[in-house]
């Protein structure tokens, strides 16, 4: 208790032995939001698409959660979930080797790599998608990050199907140097034929999106999204404000104020994700018969007013409703 009264410096950090690394966590039941300091109710939380219900914070997901959250029920079908990470340098540091690392973060997450690919549905119309999760290294951008994601775009290209990257980085993976460096040139690359394809690629940035994904394919979309509050960004404030040696606006760096700067197309809150992507592939199916002539492989059944009950090479379309999913 000693400890716990000790007023120690300002930035002391927590050691090994501290009583409060063993005070009870209540097991997962409750957590606070890091926005407004509201002490919620988890299940609540999650019931909500986890966003707080006090402020509208948008709690992180990880890839599978959110691949759920915006795929239909049953119709996900991974692609390239074998390949996996070399150790081109055979890094090591003071913390232990690259491969290391990565043997550890596969144990704790349970994912061979920080994307999954694959290909799924959205309220019947097929799409591809690639979804980055932070909690594997931070979604560092390395050579498998980049190859499972140039493969799904040539995939993409091939079938005419619309690709949805959800990007949140935080930057390219410093222990494959050159190697992953190299993967934004080879993105970018695969999305630039993926456009002379004529297939759109709708890109979300969540938070955070930082480094040489912000850099490279995720701002280089026919549309490109941001969760509310998102941080978007090359290099993080602090260190902006290190180099220039200038105080950056008030909320520098958030979706909000890039919507402001015309650095992105919209804001949409995870609520309303589905049914403005739905809105958007109607949009871009319908442009693309008026303007070639052509059925659509990817939404067999398009209407003239925008609603169709496709399918696609992963499974028929449950149909079933999105709790909180209608767009405001």
């Amino acid at each position: 208790m000693r400890g716990f009264l000790h007023r120690g410096d300002k930035f002391q950090p927590v050691s090994v032995d501290d009583e409060r690394l063993n005070q009870p966590q209540l097991d997962g039941l409750w957590q606070k939001c890091p926005t407004c300091g509201e002490t919620l109710y988890t299940r609540e939380v999650e019931h909500n698409l986890n966003v707080c219900p006090k402020c509208d914070y948008h709690f992180r997901l990880g890839a599978r959660e959110r691949i759920a959250l915006l795929l239909d029920e049953g119709t996900f079908e991974e692609w390239d979930s074998d390949v996996r990470t070399a150790d081109p340098l055979g890094f090591i540091d003071p913390s232990g080797s690259y491969a290391v690392k990565v043997d550890k973060t596969r144990d704790k997450t349970g994912e061979t790599e920080s994307l999954i690919t694959g290909i799924g549905s959205i309220e019947g119309r097929s799409i591809a998608v690639a979804v980055a999760d932070f909690g594997f290294m931070g979604a560092s951008m390395g050579s498998v990050f980049g190859e499972k994601l140039t493969r799904a775009v040539e995939r993409s290209a091939q079938s005419g199907v619309p690709m949805l990257s959800v990007n949140a980085s935080g930057g390219a993976r410093m222990h494959e140097g050159l190697f992953s460096l190299m993967q934004m040139a080879k993105t970018v690359a695969a999305f630039s034929r993926l456009g002379e394809a004529r297939v759109p690629h709708i890109s979300l940035l969540v938070d955070p999106c930082y480094g040489g994904v912000t850099a490279s394919y995720a701002t280089v979309a026919d549309i490109i999204m941001a969760e509310p509050g998102a941080l978007i960004g090359f290099a993080g404030p602090r260190v902006i404000e290190q180099i220039t040696r200038q105080k950056l606006p008030d909320g520098f760096q958030t979706a909000e104020f890039f919507l402001d700067h015309g650095m992105i197309d919209l804001i949409v809150d995870r609520a309303s994700l589905c049914r403005r992507l739905t809105d958007l592939l109607d949009h871009y199916a319908q442009a693309r018969q008026v303007d070639r002539g052509e059925s659509i492989p990817w939404m067999p059944n398009v209407s003239s007013n925008g609603s169709g009950n496709g399918h696609n090479a992963s499974g028929p379309a449950n149909g079933h409703e999105r709790e909180n999913g209608v767009a405001q």
